[in-house]
């Protein structure tokens, strides 16, 4: 019989805290709807008041329709000697506006007597009266059991009361967190086993860390022991060396596990989800990440890439198709035709696999990846690209010439920018000046189309991002550059890649109008 598991990501909040993770308030709430859209039960959206980037999400995060994911609100305790209802952080949860509140209380009498300087008994007081307040105020509490197993290796009959504490508050799920990630797995599961049976398999969740290196197994081992939630990041961002990886934990639960949840049904975009983040976060994709990775699947000459070719399984645990990967020997015309068939599907649109275009469409995409183009992130120009490759692209403008000049007066930093179109046969020229190139660029084929096409004065860039592909070249690198765009109707993303920055930005650019154009 399947395991029944919850899925509950903190990527927004956990994932952050991670050494050079940083997202926008633009890229929480996208992330939020492509998490939501995976199927993800759980979205912890951070801390609500402690600064302005997740203010202004939780703000805007009301006014999302999601489909089935819980988002939660993060916070802790009320204070030692207060009152819950009086106390000032437990109100910024609830303000947030959140169904769920995921309260963080300690279980190690260390952290009670040295570092909150409260007694036991004034602990359990305050982790069962927040969750009971909160509870009291229709919300769902998930009651984060911070330094959990360190808490019990030093005082089980303590670390259980806590749990009991947040029980008898109301919290529909205690996550047990290896908060130092520094539990190995036998203790762990044990640990874990006891919880369940004081509290039952659908009270327990788990929270792990990688510090040792076990983020993954200590999670699958929790799940063993009884576990039914699972809290991780996506590729294991997190502070120190990160949290357990919800991409690698997902790929073991659903198809070496026999757990069910209901992104299980969504597996095969894995790869692209995991490739979303990293994208989004302005990193380098790990080739050798399990399941997702670009190499986690290929195979080199020799006898591995013969007998992978002859039989796929005879060196491949699962079937990468199963999480959106591929075998990099195998890639034939009638399986590159599949991939591509199939992420057209994902993006809505229906591309006929027997297409005569589809050979050099897959030739031009490979081309492309090889020079440094990725388009998990940039739909947008995904689709421009297939329209174009199978005779469907509608020109709307001809770009002629363009160019951009910065000058710096004193402190004053400002760029002209002149672009020169074809609209309708009509040669149009004009000027534009910004603080920045991208933003002058924009003005100006903004003023050359506008006229014609008067739809542009909803598009908004939203965001931008640069990557230098080959940092060894210097200031000779290629340079990807990623553009988010958006009409207040929807959110799209387009990329431009070359050996000058200002050339990449104008090819994302120029995509992301050309897009809201085609797209009406």
């Amino acid at each position: 019989m399947s395991t029944a598991v919850k899925i509950y990501d903190t990527t927004l909040r956990d994932g952050t805290q991670g050494e050079g993770i940083s997202f926008s308030v633009a890229d929480k709430l996208r992330i939020a709807e492509r998490l939501d859209q995976f199927g993800v039960d759980y979205i912890e959206g951070g801390f609500p008041g402690s600064n302005p980037r997740d203010i202004t999400f939780f703000a805007e995060a009301k006014h999302l329709k999601l489909k089935h994911a819980r988002l939660a609100a993060f916070g802790s305790t009320r204070r030692a000697g207060a009152k819950a209802d009086e106390d000032p952080q437990l109100r910024t949860l609830l303000d947030s506006g959140m169904p769920v509140m995921t309260i963080v209380g300690k279980t190690w009498t260390l952290h009670v007597t040295e570092i909150l300087r409260t007694t036991l008994e004034e602990n359990l007081a305050m982790i069962e009266d927040s969750t009971r307040y909160l509870v009291a105020q229709g919300r769902e509490v998930i009651y984060d059991a911070e330094h959990f197993f360190d808490g019990y290796k030093s005082d089980p009959e303590y670390a259980i009361r806590t749990l009991a504490a947040a029980v008898r508050g109301g919290a529909s799920n205690l996550s047990l967190c290896d908060t130092n990630g520094g539990t190995l797995v036998d203790e762990f599961k044990a640990i874990v086993g006891h919880a369940v049976r004081e509290f039952g398999a659908e009270k327990i969740g788990v929270h792990c860390h990688n510090d040792s290196g076990l983020g993954v197994a200590l999670t699958l081992a929790g799940v063993t022991a009884g576990a039914t939630l699972v809290q991780g990041t996506a590729n294991g961002y997190g502070e120190r060396v990160g949290n357990a990886n919800l991409t690698t934990v997902l790929a073991n639960l659903f198809l070496k596990m026999d757990c069910t949840a209901r992104c299980a049904a969504n597996l095969a975009q894995l790869r692209d989800l995991s490739l979303f983040f990293d994208e989004l976060a302005n990193l380098r994709p790990d080739p050798k990440a399990p399941f997702v990775g670009l190499s986690a699947f290929a195979h080199k000459g020799g006898l591995h890439a013969n007998a992978a070719q002859k039989v796929a399984r005879s060196y491949e645990h699962i079937d990468p198709a199963l999480v959106g990967n591929r075998t990099r020997v195998l890639v034939s015309d009638m399986a590159g035709r599949s991939s591509l068939a199939l992420k057209a599907k994902e993006l809505g649109l229906e591309l006929d696999e027997k297409r005569p275009e589809m050979k050099a469409l897959i030739e031009q995409l490979k081309e492309r990846e090889f020079r440094g183009y990725e388009y998990e992130a940039a739909d947008a120009s995904f689709r421009l690209l297939i329209s174009a490759a199978l005779g469907e692209r509608k020109t709307f403008f001809e770009v002629e010439t363009y160019r951009v000049i910065m000058e710096r007066h004193g402190e004053e930093l400002w760029s002209e920018a002149t672009v020169k179109v074809s609209v309708g046969g009509e040669s149009v020229h004009t000027v534009a000046e910004c603080t920045g190139p991208v933003g002058a660029l924009d003005k100006a084929l903004r003023l050359a189309l506008e006229k014609t096409y008067p739809q542009l004065r909803e598009l908004v860039l939203r965001d931008y991002k640069v990557r230098i592909l080959e940092s060894g070249a210097g200031t000779n690198s290629r340079t990807r550059v990623l553009i988010e765009s958006g009409d207040g109707k929807a959110v799209w993303g387009t990329v431009g890649v070359s050996d000058n920055i200002i050339d990449a930005s104008w090819e994302a650019l120029r995509d992301a109008v050309e897009y809201k154009l085609a797209s009406g």
